[in-house]
Formats: C-alpha cells, sequence, structure tokens
C-alpha cells in the first residue's frame, strides 16, 4: 500500500480506485496487525492520561485562535455546505466513493444533498438543516450498506455538533459560550469522526488488502519508503497504515491534547493533495472543518476543557432525563 495513502491515511482508495470487497478478517488477525492495534490502544490510553496533567491549552502560541470560537459554528457549516455542494455537483452521495447513479433515487437526492449543501452555507436556521442531513445517513445504509454509512459518520457528527450548537441569527452567526451544549456537541462531532477514520481503518486497509495493494500499484508514487531507500513488504505498509489511521480516529475521540493532534493529524490529510487535487480536497473539506473546530476551540483557555471531556455514566442519565422532560414540554 502507499506511504500516503498508507501511512499518510488522508487519501480514500475508494475515490481513486476500483473498489474491492473487504472483509479479510485474517489479515487483520495475524500477529502485525494485532501488534500494531495493542500498540494503539496502549499510545492513545497514554496520550490522553499526560494531556490531562499538561497546561489547558497546551501551545499558549496559539491563543489568539481561541477569539474565533463564537464564530466556529458557522465556519464548520460552510465547510459542510460546500462539501456536499460539490459532490452533489459532480454526481456523488456524501463521498467519492457512492456515485449518486447507485443510489435509489439519485436524482432527488442530489437535489436534496445539494439544497442542504446551500442551505448550510447560507448560515440560517441550521438545526433543520442539520436534522436534514443526519437523515441521508439512512439513504446511504440502503444504497450501499452499513460500512458506507460508517465511512460516512464524520459528515453525521458535524450534523450532530450544528444540531446542538448552530449558529445565531447574531453579526456572522456568533455564538455565546455555553458550556453544557458545547461539550455535547464536540461529543457528537469527535464521535463522528472517530467513527469514521475507524471504520476506514478497517474497510480500506485492516480487513481489505487487495483494495490497498492496488492502490500501491496504481499510485506507486506515494511509497514514500521507497523513497527514502527503505523497501517494506505490501502487507507492512497495510498494517501501519490501518494502524496509523485507526490511532487519529482514537485520539480525536479522547479529545486529549487536541492542538498537537489536530497538527500531527493534518501532515497527512494535506500531503496527499498534492496527487490527487480538488477530489481529495472536496472530500476532505468537512475533515478540515473539524480539524478548525477542535483547534479553534483547543486554543481558548475558557472552551479547551470541553474539547477533551468524556460523558460519566451520571452525565448520560442527567442528559437522557432533561431529553425526555423537553420532549414532554413540546406540544
Amino acid at each position: 500500500m502507499s506511504g500516503a495513502a498508507l501511512i499518510f491515511p488522508g487519501a480514500h482508495e475508494r475515490w481513486f480506485v476500483t473498489d474491492v470487497s473487504g472483509g479479510d478478517w485474517s489479515f487483520f488477525f495475524s500477529p502485525l496487525p494485532l501488534l500494531l492495534t495493542a500498540v494503539v490502544v496502549a499510545v492513545t490510553v497514554a496520550w490522553r492520561l499526560v494531556a490531562l496533567r499538561l497546561p489547558s491549552p497546551e501551545i499558549g502560541a496559539f491563543a489568539r485562535l481561541g477569539r474565533l470560537a463564537p464564530y466556529v459554528p458557522r465556519l464548520l457549516a460552510i465547510h459542510v455546505g460546500v462539501s456536499l455542494l460539490a459532490l452533489a455537483a459532480t454526481g456523488d452521495f456524501l463521498a467519492h466513493s457512492l456515485p449518486l447513479r447507485e443510489v435509489p433515487a439519485g436524482g432527488v437526492v442530489g437535489l436534496v444533498e445539494a439544497g442542504i449543501g446551500v442551505w448550510f452555507i447560507t448560515g440560517v436556521r441550521l438545526r433543520a438543516a442539520a436534522v436534514g442531513l443526519v437523515v441521508l445517513g439512512p439513504v446511504a445504509l440502503l444504497a450501499a450498506g452499513p460500512v458506507a454509512m460508517l465511512e460516512s459518520a464524520a459528515l453525521l457528527g458535524v450534523a450532530g455538533f450544528l444540531a446542538v450548537l448552530p449558529p445565531s441569527d447574531g453579526t456572522f452567526g456568533r455564538v455565546e459560550h455555553d458550556a453544557v451544549r458545547l461539550r455535547w456537541a464536540l461529543l457528537a462531532l469527535r464521535l463522528g469522526v472517530a467513527v469514521a477514520l475507524v471504520t476506514l481503518a478497517f474497510s480500506e486497509k485492516l480487513t481489505n488488502p487487495v483494495l490497498a495493494t492496488e492502490t500501491l500499484d496504481a499510485y506507486p508514487s506515494l511509497d514514500v519508503f521507497a523513497l527514502a531507500g527503505i523497501h517494506l513488504a505490501p502487507t507492512t505498509f497495510i498494517a501501519v497504515a490501518g494502524a496509523v489511521e485507526l490511532l487519529f480516529g482514537l485520539l480525536v475521540l479522547s479529545g486529549a491534547a487536541p492542538q498537537v493532534a489536530v497538527l500531527v493529524a493534518a501532515v497527512p490529510f494535506n500531503a496527499t493533495l498534492l496527487l490527487f487535487g480538488q477530489t481529495e480536497l472536496v472530500g476532505h473539506l468537512p475533515v478540515y472543518g473539524v480539524f478548525l473546530t477542535l483547534l479553534v476551540y483547543g486554543s481558548s483557555a475558557v472552551t479547551a476543557p470541553e474539547v477533551r471531556w468524556l460523558p460519566r455514566p451520571r452525565d448520560l442519565t442527567v442528559r437522557r432525563r432533561a431529553a425526555v422532560a423537553a420532549a414532554a414540554a413540546t406540544p
């Protein structure tokens, strides 16, 4: 598998080569992938434990970015809106790997996708638009199965964030700080992105070595190890790349040291732009919006604690009761 598409998990193989069914769990359960997975889990736990003892924000030089925090929902909505509109215009549904022609009533679905994209760009009353984006998830499930829906979970995470914390009707969509709403919105965002990255780690790499190998054959220039004079077996590339993508997913979920995590993850997600260009840029716009969200909130002393917040059982109970009470009060 390619150095950039594997070591650099920014490139999604199904966007650029013919899809190959995965499900080869025998590869994942071989010694190297299992060992690397165990290392990834250990690194994630250690990362969070260490990060909880660091100053927050961990990089004080980025403090000025924190001033953008009130406008993040609006900026995130623009990223998603442009991506949805561009995908609809190019005949794709939620991702380049799912053409609209393979979706039931693809023409209608494409119009809905484009309409929701325009709605997000306008920034007007986006809670309903976010719900509309969530509704598109089952369409992906019907069209391509549960794996495709899970691979698109980053968009659903963004929708969850904007449903909980949409831009206001004020200047530039400015949102006043609300710690409770922000922490739940960020949790939905992190969970969606983590599910997408973890799913891709398995569906395109750890259980799909054939697809990974085809990507390397089609784009040999991605093999950065070979450029450095290091020749590794394709299966080693695949295992390492899957582990890296899995690590990024777990780090996003943990929310720990978000500034450092975003800066590290941004390298592979930007490196593949040089080779794949517009397709990669459009497909990754929501991810760039997520990176911006985590970086800005993680750079403010006021909001940084909410980025790494994980709910306790009591928090889930309180949230569930509040939701039930709100539903009961709705006429």
